[in-house]
């Protein structure tokens, strides 16, 4: 596993900034940081955390040439081994920037199907995607490989040293380490996870509720015959929802079942734990044994009140927590960081338009919000309660139909946004999936992280915008559009064929155009 902490020094970056002013934002000052500091900043964006999201972000930055640092607490990675899944939409995110070829050996494909409240219905056929499965991958191998990825591009990650304070000017930001080391930078983006120590200090508003139902999870082996824990999981499994054993080979096991009456949830459970809580649902702690990783989880549901205040951002479980009910968690982070990453380098390269950054908060927070409430209905599905149950029946029964089904999968895979762009046809708004082009597929003309213009007329031009889009004429392309706009993440951002609304929405997107 890797654990080096630091590169060498990402290249210097001559360009013109053009950053907001913090003004009187809330937040300015949220933590003990003693004696002002206008020092030129060392870097361009600190990043604290380094996970899945942080570590995507710092990626997207360097592509750029941002010059990036992320702060990671802990001194290594996490060596347990638990098994997470990229989505649909992350799949094609990872396609995007040349990442998938690398990820693929590491995962297993499976079906992208019977997500939503873990309700046993097959994926809809022909999914808008070329990447329409799951991939479930262990989770120290995915945060290796961004990390790796970030690293490669240029990023500095020091292990072993946290934020302990930080204050924003109209400059940059301040940020003092847990050692009393003071560092210097433009921006500073909070990755830090649930219990995010960025967005405590800044003073930012985490409404929700509060767990009430405690799940224990986890990875081991089991005892009993594969085909006797298949039948007796599917009998358990019509009253109990929270409640499964699902194969990953060579003996190892998924294992869910609920925690009521275990320890108290400051302490980690334990193998006796399970094996308790198994007999007690089961009648059989079907013979399991040794553990992978252990752990409980909530059903707490919170959503940061805001993304940004002034000079500092929050991205991932920073700014939103939720139960790991249809797998969401981590993919909606690293999406966030897609967000984010271009638009944050735009505004520190000077060619951002006045309110680019704002549309991070814009169209992440409202995802944010309909997540949150798919893992809330998802949750009351599981109870075993009369009423959540016969809603759970009457669901099963309506996903029978194609339509229903589609719009629950597109929902959980992430491919079924529409940021608000305005009026428009459907798919303005919407990422454009990876079609063929006469230079093979659209998502390999997107890795070095610009916009594209896919032109089938021929006709038209970025002009002054060709240092940060790129154009492709290509009439033989797989679009029913004469023209597309994309920006870096992959949406839609125009659709058209004439060159003055073209101009225009490049002007929206990309800033004015290069002398």
């Amino acid at each position: 596993m890797h654990s080096q902490q630091v590169t060498a020094e990402p290249p210097s970056n001559d360009r013109v900034e053009r950053d907001s002013p913090v003004g009187d934002a809330p937040g300015v000052l949220r933590s003990p940081v003693s004696g002002a500091d206008h020092t030129p900043p060392v870097f361009d964006v600190i990043i604290a955390g380094c996970g899945p999201t942080g570590a995507m972000l710092a990626a997207e930055l360097r592509l750029h040439d941002v010059r990036v640092l992320v702060l990671e607490k802990e001194t290594e990675p996490v060596s347990f081994v638990r098994i997470v899944g990229l989505h649909i939409r992350s799949l094609e995110l990872m396609a995007m920037r040349g990442l998938l070829d690398r990820i693929l050996p590491h995962g297993r494909q499976r079906p992208a199907g019977g997500f939503f409240a873990a309700i046993p219905k097959p994926a809809p056929k022909g999914l808008d995607s070329a990447y329409a499965y799951l991939l479930g991958i262990p989770q120290p191998v995915i945060v290796h490989l961004l990390e790796e990825h970030a690293i490669g591009l240029g990023a500095q990650v020091r292990r072993g040293r946290a934020v302990a304070g930080f204050e924003q000017d109209d400059e940059g930001v301040t940020v003092e380490l847990s050692d009393g080391e003071r560092l210097r930078s433009r921006y500073l983006v909070g990755c830090d996870g649930a219990r995010s120590t960025v967005r405590k200090l800044l003073g930012v508003g985490f409404p929700g509720e509060p767990s009430r139902t405690d799940t224990l999870m986890g990875e081991m082996k089991a005892g009993m015959p594969q085909e006797e824990i298949a039948a007796k999981v599917a009998e358990i499994g019509e009253t109990h929802r929270r409640f499964w054993l699902r194969p990953f080979g060579e003996g190892v096991y998924s294992v869910v079942v609920p925690a009521a009456g275990v320890s108290d949830r400051a302490e980690p459970p334990t193998l006796e734990d399970f094996k308790q809580q198994l007999r007690t649902v089961a009648g059989t702690d079907f013979g399991v044994h040794s553990p992978r990783w252990l752990s409980r989880f909530g059903d707490a549901t919170r959503l940061a009140e805001r993304y940004r205040v002034g000079r500092v951002l929050l991205a991932g479980d920073a700014a939103h927590i939720h139960p790991p009910i249809g797998g969401q968690g981590l993919n909606l982070g690293v999406q966030d960081a897609f967000n984010l990453g271009w638009k944050l380098a735009a505004q520190l390269r000077g060619w951002a338009p006045d309110t680019l950054l704002d549309t991070y908060q814009a169209e992440r927070h409202p995802v944010a919000e309909d997540m949150l409430d798919n893992t809330r209905a998802q949750m009351e599905l599981l109870s075993t309660e009369p009423g959540p149950q016969a809603v759970r029946r009457l669901l099963t029964e309506l996903m029978d139909s194609d339509e229903v089904n589609r719009r629950l999968i597109e929902k959980i895979t992430a491919i079924g946004i529409r940021y608000d762009f305005g009026e428009g046809p459907d798919l303005l708004g919407r990422r454009l999936r990876d079609i063929d082009v006469k230079q093979g597929r659209l998502y390999g003309l997107l890795h070095r992280g610009r916009g594209l213009l896919l032109d089938r007329t021929e006709r038209l031009t970025v002009g002054g915008w060709s240092d940060r889009v790129d154009y492709l004429a290509d009439p033989t392309a797989a679009l029913d559009a004469p023209c597309v706009l994309l920006r870096p993440d992959g949406h839609v951002a125009w659709i058209g064929d004439d060159q003055q609304d073209l101009d225009d929405h490049l002007s929206r997107w990309f800033g004015k155009p290069a002398d």
